[in-house]
């Protein structure tokens, strides 16, 4: 029995006596308590919140028999302040007590360092709170995040942003990974809207209210309005008690904040009046989680749970501690799975960090999670619905389709507005009502409630005002062609013209003057095409170019357009010739009927003289009766009066299949329009410099070193051949387009711009402009067709000469034939009566007449 003892003593000894990097610690298969950490600033507004939903899900799980199944969980709470170092020292004291999994911390800057030691470690960290978009499972394999990821809200921002047509923000974010990281994922959301931050400025943690005044008035110098503050909550505030100081949160200021401001709304029950009042009209996120039976049961009974008071009231419960609630769960459900399967825990020493023990540090205690990549896959497999919907981890983090609400604050608190999801974009329904539909996130889908905007107006703010830093915009100019769309006055520095004079109406319109300078594009002797102009002004050498410029595909990538304000396209001018198609012409077919009735006149019997003479002058009238009636109807119309204009050319489609030169305006895009869209050989082009050019070349033609036809915008052609009638539009416009004024990319002026064109054509100004400077002539043609709008008496005097000339020819006739009668009865009866006067040999003829007249 004494040699037993003794032999149990030694080895009790002896494994007293083993190391900790030659044993491992083990726990039964199912133990009766497992232990886990959260790490998080007590003092925060998601800190207070947490704790409790912490504790509550604790409370539950162990309360819960259908969890663990018996299994305690054990958690330890430490404070970590806002320190990424003191972090670190509290992460590595959890791990004392050999801690399967972290629950934490709650923010990014934390979670960076932090999950250095969670991979070494193996334990995993599941933060519900730290938004960080590069806290990438790639970096830190052992990071869990439990909530939604800034990359949604920032796609979300910069949904709002087109939404409101806005291209210009300025970004306010805190100096640290958390801000800047954010705000970098803004700049590739925004640049997918073609928009952009025009100024970034970023505050320090730490930063006072003079630094902040000193930022905010530099700001308020800026074009931009509409404003993105990314920070945390007590700094955030501060920005905005300055910016109401500041007067920027009045009329004409959009302010968006991210879903800190949500946050700390909800949070706390009741805000300084001062601060309510410096948020009004403030847009800002806040996570959407769905309604559910279990997430109103955790909200109905969370003023119980609440034992820590503030002074202005309790602490409200907001989206991140709905998170914090549900991550404990999630992490219960993973640690269950592992259990279930079997999995021994064990702990072992870090032979790394002993070696770093010295007489002030050590890390003895400190021990790596044996089976933390079996706990890990346990937490991708957890398939949870909890307070904030359906729960499913992988990598990317733990939120299945992830949502916001568009939060409008207003009076005392927010007003939801709409929700956005990365499915749908914003829409005013809830996010799992769009799910069972087809995906349609197109611009035409979107749709927010009113908002009431700072300075309570629910009027949309433009997004920015023209700075007025005393720089006149510069304004290039095209080459002038024709004098009624653009010249420069003589003698002055002035322009003048149909183009100026819309521009100028426009910039009348806007709620604000801009001072500007035009400047001749010219360059030496030579004038930039129109692409190379429009370079100019994507380079900064303009900022704006007025001018004939056609909105074309091409061109829009380089610069931005206004509306159009002239509607244009390309036509074919050819030379003509004309075939007289008058009334003479109309009364061929007529002839033979003319010419019976004037063989009527050659008839043998004298008896019947009369009686063709008067069918002669029927039919003549019957004739004329016709053609006036049918000068009524349109084709009949149109043969009396038009005349038929004939051209070789058709239109683009005969220039097409021949091989003869085609004319075009040196510097226009028409002709890079033949080579690469229609596919003309570039050899066949000719450019013309002047409306004299285009008149010789017409009038050469092919045959004497001319062109066979021109090719240019309608508006210049109309205007050519206003005061040239030996030409015509053949064909059909072959391409529509508009013209419109270029600004540099994303210039709000285009903006304002487009929507003060569309002003002048509802108030009818803009035709008035028109028919000053483009009024057209009666020899501009289309299709071969004058466009006159009624009948001369003119075009009749062919038909009453006929009908005049038969009535007096058929009179004519009649009085020879009576003449000769009374001829030959007066020398019948001259040779029994003496010579008679003149007057009574009219008197006698008189007689004659009547007499014959009796007879009949």
């Amino acid at each position: 029995m004494t040699k037993q003892v003794a032999i149990l003593l030694a080895l009790m000894v002896f494994l007293n006596k083993i190391s900790d990097t030659e044993m491992s610690k083990y726990i039964p298969t199912r133990p009766d308590v497992v232990s886990i950490g959260a790490l998080f600033y007590f003092n925060s507004t998601i800190g207070m919140v947490a704790k409790v939903a912490i504790a509550a899900a604790v409370d539950d799980i162990n309360s819960s028999p259908k969890v663990l199944n018996g299994t305690k969980l054990k958690i330890s709470v430490q404070d970590a302040n806002q320190d990424g170092f003191l972090g670190i020292i509290k992460a590595l004291r959890l791990m004392e007590n050999d801690t399967m999994a972290i629950i934490g911390p709650e923010f990014s800057v934390s979670a960076h360092t932090i999950s250095q030691v969670a991979n070494e470690l193996q334990v995993p960290l599941l933060s519900f709170s730290a938004t960080d978009p590069t806290l990438s499972s790639l970096e830190f394999p052992y990071f869990v995040r439990t909530t939604q990821s800034d990359l949604c809200q920032m796609s979300a921002i910069a949904d709002i942003v087109d939404y409101y047509e806005w291209r210009d923000v300025i970004a306010i974010y805190v100096e640290d990974d958390y801000g800047r990281n954010g705000v970098a994922v803004l700049v590739d959301k925004l640049a997918e809207k073609r928009c952009k931050i025009l100024y970034k400025a970023p505050l320090s943690p730490n930063m006072s209210r003079f630094d902040i005044i000193h930022i905010l008035s530099k700001i308020a110098l800026m074009e931009s309005r509409v404003l993105i503050l990314h920070a945390y909550a007590d700094l955030g505030l501060q920005v905005f008690d300055v910016a109401k100081d500041f007067g920027m949160l009045s009329a004409g200021f959009v302010w968006i904040a991210t879903d800190w401001l949500s946050t700390e709304l909800d949070a706390a029950s009741v805000l300084a009046r001062r601060a309510i009042d410096g948020i009004q009209g403030v847009l800002t996120l806040r996570i959407y989680t769905p309604d559910s039976e279990i997430k109103r049961k955790l909200v109905s009974r969370w003023e119980r749970l609440t034992d820590r008071k503030s002074a202005s009231g309790s602490v409200g419960l907001n989206t991140y501690g709905l998170y914090a609630y549900d991550t404990v769960w999630l992490l219960a459900r993973a640690i269950d799975e592992l259990l279930t399967q079997g999995t021994h825990i064990s702990f072992s020493s870090d032979s790394e960090l002993t070696q770093l023990n010295g007489k002030s540090l050590s890390f003895n205690s400190v021990r790596i999670f044996n089976e933390g990549n079996l706990l890990l896959k346990s937490i991708f497999k957890v398939n949870l619905t909890g307070v904030t919907g359906k729960l499913k981890c992988n990598s990317d983090g733990c939120v299945v389709n992830p949502a916001y609400e568009v939060i409008n604050v207003i009076g005392t608190g927010p007003r939801k507005i709409g929700y956005w999801s990365n499915y749908s974009g914003l829409s005013v329904v809830p996010p799992e009502s769009q799910y069972s539909k087809p995906n349609d996130s197109s611009s035409s889908s979107q749709q927010l409630h009113g908002v009431v905007w700072p300075g309570q107006t629910t009027v949309k703010p433009r997004g920015w005002v023209y700075s007025n830093d005393g720089n006149p915009l510069r304004i290039g100019i095209p080459k002038p062609f024709f004098k009624e769309i653009l010249y420069q006055v003589e003698g002055t520095v002035t322009y003048s013209g149909f183009c100026i004079d819309v521009f100028s109406a426009a910039l009348d319109l806007l709620p604000y003057r801009i001072p500007y300078q035009m400047f001749p594009s010219i360059h030496g002797q030579h004038y930039p095409t129109g692409t190379e102009l429009l370079h100019m002004v994507q380079m900064g050498v303009y900022d704006a170019v007025v001018g004939d410029f056609s909105v074309t595909t091409d061109r829009m990538r380089m610069v931005d357009f206004t509306q159009p304000y002239i509607e244009s396209g390309l036509v074919v001018v050819a030379p003509i010739r004309k075939l007289n198609s008058s009334t003479w012409a109309f009364l061929r077919p007529f002839t033979p009927m003319l010419w019976f009735s004037f063989s009527t006149l050659s008839s043998s019997q004298r008896e019947k003289t009369v009686t063709n003479l008067s069918r002669f002058v029927l039919i003549v009238w019957l004739f004329v009766v016709l053609i006036l009636n049918s000068t009524y109807t349109a084709s009949l119309s149109s043969i009396l009066t038009v005349q038929q204009l004939s051209s070789n050319i058709k239109g683009i489609e005969s220039l097409l299949a021949s091989n003869d030169p085609i004319g075009y305006r040196r510097g226009s895009f028409s002709g890079n329009y033949l080579v690469n869209e229609l596919n003309i050989q570039r050899s066949r082009l000719v450019p013309l410099n002047s409306p004299e050019e285009f008149e010789r070349a017409l009038i050469n033609g092919p045959e004497k070193g001319g062109v066979a036809a021109l090719v240019d915008e309608r508006v210049y052609m109309e205007l050519f051949l206003s005061t040239r009638c030996e030409f015509s539009i053949v064909g059909q416009d072959f391409m529509k387009m508009g013209w419109a004024f270029a600004f540099q990319r994303d210039s709000p002026l285009a903006v304002d711009m487009s929507t003060a064109i569309l002003m002048l054509s509802e108030n009818g100004e803009l035709q008035r402009i028109r028919d000053k400077w483009l009024r057209q002539s009666a020899c501009i043609t289309q299709g071969g067709k004058q466009e006159l709008e009624r009948l001369p008496l003119k075009s009749f005097l062919g038909l009453f000469f006929i009908c005049g000339s038969a009535c007096f020819l058929a009179l004519l006739v009649f009085f020879v034939q009576m003449v000769q009668k009374f001829i030959k009865h007066n020398s019948n009866e001259s040779q029994s009566s003496t010579l008679r006067s003149g007057s009574s040999v009219l008197r006698s003829f008189a007689s004659f007449l009547d007499e014959k007249e009796m007879r009949r």
